[in-house]
């Protein structure tokens, strides 16, 4: 089932992110469509949040698509070379937003596997990789999840427990450096360093996914 408007109203990053672990991403780029179910997110709590591109309530070109009504893609390149696909929540002028860091494969590995230019298993197991896997470039940021280009589905995918660690990255956003807002699936071959947990991650359970 597509996901409507409603879902992308949440106004607590942290749940929202939560939320999408499990949902499946679909694009149509070119005429190729490809899905994977996400494994791995990251939440960005708004202009409180001092790892979020909207801190402070920062507006720019780029992050004008944050303060939009959420249900938007909000894409963005890092290191001149990788676009990460980020999902605007939250109501209008309430920047909240979550990242999406992995996919496991549902539909189109071999087109997956095509764009990444590899023939592996785990072709999205990383925030820039999925984003190549998926099509998805810049040209892409604010467009609507409630189209047909790019958009989410409930297959009834749900995961009790998730592993929820800090952020990647993000050294310089002081007392929120170390939020544990970074959620993955125990155990998953497809999040992005899988084997790599220590004595900061921890077993979140009593999720509550729609």
């Amino acid at each position: 089932m597509k996901l409507g408007e409603d879902f992308y109203l949440e106004p607590d990053a942290v749940l929202a992110a939560q939320n999408l672990v499990g949902k499946v991403i679909y694009s149509r780029i070119n005429d190729i469509e490809v899905a994977g179910i996400i494994v791995e997110t990251e939440a960005y709590d708004g202009a409180a949040d001092k790892a979020c591109h909207a801190h402070a309530n920062r507006r720019t070109k780029r992050t004008e698509v944050l303060f939009q009504t959420g249900g938007l893609a909000y894409v963005y390149t890092i290191y001149g070379m990788y676009q990460l696909l980020n999902i605007v929540f939250s109501a209008e002028n309430d920047p909240k937003v979550v990242l999406i860091r992995a996919l496991q494969p549902l539909i189109g590995l071999e087109a997956m596997q095509h764009r990444r230019g590899k023939a592996v298993f785990n072709p999205a197991s990383g925030p820039g990789l999925l984003t190549k896997a998926l099509g998805i470039g810049k040209e892409h940021s604010g467009i609507s999840l409630l189209a047909d280009q790019i958009w989410l589905e409930d297959h009834g995918h749900y995961y009790p427990e998730l592993i929820a660690s800090p952020r990647v990255n993000i050294g310089y956003a002081e007392e929120y450096k170390d939020k544990p807002w970074r959620f993955r699936v125990p155990a998953s071959p497809y999040t992005s360093n899988p084997k790599k947990y220590g004595p900061e991650d921890i077993i979140y359970s009593g999720i509550t996914q729609p």
